[in-house]
């Protein structure tokens, strides 16, 4: 979220990593083109990206995935009787259900409200762009390296699984590497809309790491507990599936593995959800979090 006012009608990057913002042609309406907006979201995504990589984010994701995925495949390895590559699948689910989660929304807390802190919000909202541009392409700079450091993290077990279980282990390993791509995503999305709506940092990671808790813990109990103790028809289960990111993430890997883990399995296979519906769902918590934060810091006073 940085940028300069420059003289031309284009945006391009500094040599010092900053970006040389100029004048805007807008619609009589105050709105943008949707070419421009676009352009915006790309210039801002770069920057965002760039600085990602400088602040060595994505090397300490890399190594932090690459080592419990590593872990958690050597364990299974070094038991005897044969190699069961859906046992190692689900047991790095489970991992990633809470270690994916919070790296990313401890990537995205403070977007927003960091760059408040910092004094340069208000320089980047005075250029001619549309806020929710900002928005989306800071978010989307910082998606890449999330996405990046979460493919080359898990990627080292991936062919140690290969290694040991042959190519069948590719398919359900590779399902669960793209689903632990969406599930970081969208919680970074939820990150975004924390950072947008705090007004300080402290508050900020509050509250991120409230989501983080609800989502990861509460949600999951309080569902559990409502399936358990009422005859709740199947809409009800896959309502509460679709409620929540970790779970819609576990409902990919089981179909991909086609086992169940306990408790929580059991109830995600009563939802009979499909893998592609489970996958839009996925999405689907990546845009519309990013678009409630756009409108969140359309409304922000600097």
């Amino acid at each position: 979220m940085t940028g300069r006012d420059g003289p031309d009608d284009r945006a391009s990057p500094e040599p010092d990593g900053g970006v040389a913002v100029t004048g805007h042609a807008h619609r009589a309406d105050g709105g943008t083109a949707r070419g421009d907006w676009l352009r915006w979201v790309g210039t801002v995504a770069r920057q965002e990206h760039r600085l990602s990589i400088r602040n060595r984010w994505a090397y300490a994701l890399v190594g932090l995935f690459a080592a419990f995925a590593i872990l958690v495949a050597g364990v299974e390895a070094s038991r005897a009787g044969p190699f069961r590559t859906g046992v190692v699948v689900v047991s790095l689910a489970s991992l990633a259900t809470y270690l994916v989660p919070l790296a990313a929304i401890a990537f995205g807390y403070d977007v927003v409200v960091g760059a408040d802190e910092a004094g340069w919000l208000d320089v980047v909202f005075a250029l001619p762009a549309d806020r929710s541009a900002i928005v989306a392409g800071s978010y989307l700079g910082r998606a890449v390296t999330l996405a990046a450091a979460t493919l080359v993290g898990f990627a080292p077990a991936g062919a140690l699984l290969v290694a040991l279980g042959g190519t069948a282990s590719l398919a359900p390993y590779a399902a669960f590497v793209l689903g632990a791509v969406g599930l970081g995503l969208s919680f970074l999305a939820l990150g975004v809309v924390v950072s947008a709506a705090a007004t300080q940092r402290t508050h900020a990671l509050g509250a991120a790491l409230g989501v983080w808790v609800w989502f990861v813990f509460v949600h999951d109990l309080l569902a559990l507990g409502a399936l358990a103790s009422a005859d709740l028809p199947g809409a009800v289960a896959t309502a509460f599936v679709l409620a929540n990111p970790a779970d819609v993430f576990r409902v990919i890997v089981l179909g991909a593995t086609g086992t169940t883990d306990a408790g929580a399995g059991a109830a995600l296979a009563s939802a009979g959800l499909a893998v592609p519906v489970a996958a839009a769902a996925l999405v689907a918590w990546c845009v519309l979090p990013i678009a409630l934060a756009g409108l969140l810091v359309g409304r922000r006073s600097v």
